[in-house]
C-alpha cells in the first residue's frame, strides 16, 4: 500500500491520567483507572454491556465423543422471564480435556463454515467453538430494537456490538460450565464487525487470556482521529472508515451518544487505544490486511502502540501484538495459523516463527501523543 493522504484530528488522550488530574503511576493505580474509562469507551460508544444472566442452560443436541461428528449444544441465558437461546458448536480435538480454546462468534460468515477452519485448530490440539452472534440479537438495521436479547433487557441501551461481546461470555461461560476449555488458554477472535465484538468482549471479560481482532474497521481498533487515503497493490484508491461513516451505516451497533460526535471526532473524550488498553496486561493480537485500507492500516497500527504504553508498565510489552498480510478483508488461514503460533507461545513457551509479526507495510509516521508511560512497573 501507498499513503497518498493522510490527516490528523489531534492528539490522542492520555490513558494514564485520572479525571481528578493525577497521572497512573503502578499496576495498581492502572486498575483504578480502568473503572474511569468504562464510561466513555463502553458506555458511549457502545450503550455499556447486558448484565450477568439470571440463570444458564445448556441442552445436548449431539452426543459427546461421537467419532466424526462435532459437539453442538443449545444455550438458553438472560432472564427467567425472557431468555435468549442460541446454538454453540465445539470442535474438539484428540486427547482429553480441557482444551486451549478459540471462540468465534462468526458462524454467519463462510470462513467459519468451511470444516478446514475447525480442523487447522484441532491439529494443534485446540477446540474452535463458534457461534452465531445474529441469533442474539439480529444485524438487520433495526432501529425499533426488537428480537432477542433486546426483548430480554428492554430498558437498557446497549447495542448490537455489546450483545454479540455478551454472546461471547456467556459461550465461554457455557464451555467453562462443561468443563472442555482450559481456562488458562481463551481465546476471542473474529473479522469485522465480529472483530469489533471480539475486541469489545475481551476488553470487557478478564477471563481471556488472547484477544484477537481481525480487521475490526472504524467503531473499534482502528483510530477514530486518523484520516488516510492509500493506493493498493492493485493501483486503487482508498480510503478508512469514518465515525461518521459507520454510526450512520450501523446506527444500531453503538450508544446513542456517539453519533454527537461524527463531525467532531478531536471531542472524543477516548480513541480506540483506550479499548485495547482494557485487555492489559493480557495478549492483544492485532490481524491486518495490507490492501484492506477501509479498515484503517495506519489507524489501527497508531492505536497499537499507544496502548503498548499500558502494557509496559506491566513490564508485558510483548503481549501486544500485529501482522499485516498480503490480501484485503478476509479472515484466512494464515491468519489462523498466526493465531495458532501465538496460542502456542503463551502455552508451551513456543517461539514464534513467522517474520511477519510486528511488521508495517507502511512507513511509520510519528506517534499521534506525547504522552508516555510512566517510569515504573511496580505493583
Amino acid at each position: 500500500m501507498k499513503i497518498l493522504t493522510y490527516e490528523t484530528l489531534g492528539k490522542l488522550p492520555d490513558p494514564f491520567l485520572f479525571a481528578d488530574g493525577r497521572r497512573v503511576k503502578t499496576a495498581a493505580d492502572w486498575e483504578e483507572r480502568k473503572k474511569e474509562l468504562w464510561d466513555p469507551v463502553v458506555g458511549l460508544q457502545y450503550g455499556g454491556m447486558p448484565p450477568e444472566p439470571e440463570f444458564l442452560d445448556i441442552e445436548p443436541l449431539s452426543v459427546p465423543d461421537t467419532p466424526g461428528r462435532m459437539n453442538i449444544w443449545r444455550t438458553r441465558t438472560g432472564t427467567r422471564a425472557h431468555p435468549v437461546a442460541w446454538t454453540i458448536y465445539a470442535h474438539r480435538p484428540a486427547g482429553q480435556a480441557p482444551w486451549p480454546v478459540v471462540i468465534d462468534g462468526d458462524l454467519c460468515y463462510a470462513c467459519m463454515q468451511d470444516p478446514r477452519t475447525a480442523e487447522q485448530f484441532r491439529e494443534h490440539g485446540i477446540m474452535l467453538v463458534t457461534f452465531n452472534r445474529d441469533e442474539i440479537v439480529p444485524d438487520t438495521r433495526n432501529p425499533r430494537r426488537t428480537g432477542n436479547l433486546y426483548e430480554t433487557y428492554p430498558d437498557l441501551p446497549f447495542g448490537a456490538l455489546s450483545a454479540w461481546a455478551w454472546g461471547f461470555h456467556r459461550t465461554l461461560d457455557a464451555v467453562l460450565t462443561l468443563g472442555i476449555a482450559d481456562p488458562s488458554s481463551v481465546t476471542f477472535t473474529g473479522l469485522s464487525r465480529g472483530g469489533k465484538a471480539a475486541l469489545l468482549a475481551g476488553a470487557t471479560d478478564p477471563r481471556a487470556t488472547i484477544v484477537c481482532p481481525d480487521a475490526t474497521c472504524a467503531g473499534s481498533g482502528s483510530c477514530y482521529r486518523i484520516h488516510l487515503t492509500a493506493e493498493t497493490s492493485d493501483g486503487r484508491t482508498a480510503r478508512s472508515e469514518t465515525l461518521k461513516d459507520i454510526v450512520n451505516a450501523f446506527p444500531d451497533w453503538f450508544g446513542p451518544g456517539l453519533k454527537a460526535y461524527e463531525d467532531d471526532e478531536a471531542a472524543l473524550p477516548f480513541d480506540s487505544h483506550f479499548l485495547k488498553a482494557l485487555v492489559a496486561p493480557r495478549v492483544l493480537f492485532d490481524c491486518e490486511a495490507e490492501d484492506d485500507i477501509w479498515a484503517g492500516p495506519v489507524n489501527s497500527w497508531m492505536t497499537d502502540i499507544a496502548a503498548r504504553e499500558v502494557w509496559k508498565l506491566f513490564g508485558k510489552e510483548d503481549n501486544v501484538l500485529w501482522y499485516w498480510r498480503k490480501g484485503g478483508h478476509a479472515h484466512l488461514p494464515e491468519d489462523f495459523a498466526m493465531l495458532i503460533e501465538v496460542i502456542e507461545r503463551e502455552k508451551d513457551g513456543t517461539p514464534l516463527k513467522s517474520e511477519k509479526f510486528m511488521k508495517t507495510p507502511f512507513p511509520e509516521p510519528e506517534p499521534l501523543f506525547d504522552w508516555r508511560c510512566p517510569e515504573t512497573n511496580g505493583a
